[in-house]
């Protein structure tokens, strides 16, 4: 389904599902206080008593046993649990960009994600061309130390779009900024980026660059 291009406005809503900003986490809905539930039968023979323990007051008068709640049959058909997660999919947003500003929308995107309260180890960038200076920058200082502050997860991640190692986050930034046209997809690096950043999303996928390109490419995976 062709995306709409978007201004690189994002509010609560755009990284996905979140109740609260407190660490891009979905708050939890406050647990219902159960009600009172069946009164035990009294022994055989026994009085019941209404009075409830540590309630001070005159107790009512004596009734009769309660008859014991029927046994829930458990051949019975049971209601269907609602699934968690995104089953759908990750939501998409496409922030129009040439390929030279791709990594500008990109950082301007994680800015905006970080004022909405997302986590910086749930984000993750990649670029479908030349390296974030960020992620050439650490990889001068060798490639163990560079993984390791992804398998951390305390910060947001730079990555080449095309590198194996690359691990899911909750949302995932891509900035096409290679030079290739959309002419020929089956050699267009943006065709197996972007599938790729999309199994790589779990909550939210923010695409930077030529929206009919992208289009082109996240239509033909839909």
């Amino acid at each position: 389904m062709p995306l709409i291009p978007e201004e690189p406005q994002i509010h609560e809503s755009v990284p996905g599902p979140r109740a609260t900003p407190a660490a891009g986490r979905t708050a939890q809905t406050p647990r219902p206080v159960p009600g009172p539930g069946p009164r035990p039968a009294p022994p055989r023979g026994a009085p019941a008593s209404s009075a409830r323990p540590g309630k001070p007051g005159p107790a009512a008068p004596p009734r009769g046993p309660v008859p014991a709640p029927p046994v829930q049959r458990t051949d019975s058909p049971q209601p269907p649990v609602a699934p968690t997660g995104t089953a759908a999919g990750p939501q998409l947003q496409l922030i129009p960009a040439p390929a030279g500003g791709a990594v500008d929308a990109a950082d301007e995107a994680v800015d905006l994600l970080l004022d909405s309260g997302r986590a910086p180890g749930e984000i993750l960038v990649l670029t479908t061309g030349e390296n974030h200076p960020w992620a050439t920058h650490e990889l001068s200082f060798g490639a163990a130390s560079y993984w390791a502050q992804q398998d951390a997860a305390d910060d947001v991640f730079y990555a080449d779009a095309g590198a194996e190692r690359v691990t899911g986050r909750p949302v995932v930034v891509v900035a096409v900024n290679d030079g290739n046209d959309a002419n020929d997809a089956n050699d267009d690096v943006t065709a197996r980026a972007l599938p790729a950043a999309l199994a790589r999303a779990g909550a939210l996928l923010i695409v930077c660059g030529d929206p009919e390109r992208i289009n082109a490419v996240l239509g033909a995976h839909a």
